[in-house]
């Protein structure tokens, strides 16, 4: 299993051959490329889109533009589409049924395809109970998406729920079906569930733990200059590898 490692700092891209994992967001504002050592998956920072928002703010163009600036830098293996989350407070912000979620995630997924992106956009599975990510599966194959083929199949709104029995359930369920999950935001608790059926996952666990108990990496403790190393390298390829332990 491929673990990306989350990462909101740029220059990591640059410091490790270690498979990271970078929001669409970080990228706003950069206009040179990056000379990244290894490969990294782009995540499409659509939570914070809904989340502050209630809908998305660019239009599907709009991001396959901003893919063809950002894979200036090698090494992109991925992006994730434009997908609409379906914990309940993302459904309370923007009023609308998770069905509307899924749909609006299947047609955007294919939208995007058809304006020939310059990197492979993956399919991902929406719902919050297994019935909801069953009928989110049928609504891809009943558009002509035949998911079994995909290399890789994301599967959201499990971040806040990943160390559950219904989400190792659910995955259990797609891995069944001979899907190539990716977990999005599946961290030391999930892995230890489910993280043999997966195919990948991603998780930036490390920078908000390092933030919220103030810690920091061997490197730097013995004499701190931070409050933290929420922003540290060291301390996240530290932490990554407690998880594949």
């Amino acid at each position: 299993m491929k673990f990306y490692l989350g990462t909101h700092v740029l220059k990591h891209l640059e410091r490790t051959e270690v498979p990271l994992f970078v929001s669409r967001r970080t990228f706003a504002n950069r206009k040179s490329s990056l000379s990244p050592l290894g490969e990294w998956a782009l995540d499409s920072g659509g939570f914070t889109e809904l989340s502050m928002f209630g809908e998305w703010t660019i239009t599907p163009t709009e991001y396959v533009e901003q893919l063809h600036r950002i894979v200036r830098s090698p090494g992109l293996q991925w992006a994730a589409p434009q997908d609409w989350m379906c914990e309940p407070h993302i459904i309370e912000k923007t009023g609308l049924t998770v069905r509307e979620h899924q749909r609006r995630t299947v047609e955007n997924f294919l939208e995007l395809r058809s304006l020939s992106p310059p990197v492979p956009i993956i399919p991902v599975l929406q719902g919050f109970t297994l019935d909801e990510y069953k009928d989110c599966f049928e609504m891809y194959e009943s558009r002509g998406v035949n998911l079994r083929e995909e290399p890789v199949v994301g599967l959201g709104s499990v971040c806040r729920r990943q160390s559950t029995v219904e989400i190792e359930r659910i995955v259990s369920c797609f891995h069944s079906k001979d899907l190539r999950l990716h977990g999005f935001g599946v961290k030391i608790s999930g892995m230890k569930r489910y993280g043999e059926m997966l195919e990948s996952a991603d998780s930036m666990a490390w920078s908000f733990g390092a933030r919220r108990s103030q810690s920091h990496c061997s490197v730097h403790s013995p004499a701190p200059t931070t409050k933290n190393c929420a922003n540290c390298l060291d301390y996240a390829l530290e932490w990554r590898e407690k998880v594949l332990a």
